[in-house]
C-alpha cells in the first residue's frame, strides 16, 4: 500500500511524526547506555 501525499500540510504532519518517534528512540537508547556506562559493579568494593 502506497501512500501518496495531496499536499504538503500531508508531507510536513507525516515527517514531523516521524522525527518525533526517532527523537523519542534516541532519548530512551541514550539513557539505556548512560545508565550501561554507569552501573555498579556488585563485587567491587566503596573505596
Amino acid at each position: 500500500m502506497e501512500y501518496h501525499f495531496n499536499t504538503l500540510h500531508d508531507f510536513m504532519v507525516y515527517t514531523k511524526g516521524v522525527v518525533y518517534i526517532l527523537i523519542l528512540a534516541i532519548l530512551i537508547g541514550f539513557v539505556a547506555f548512560w545508565s550501561f556506562l554507569n552501573g555498579r559493579d556488585p563485587d567491587r568494593k566503596p573505596e
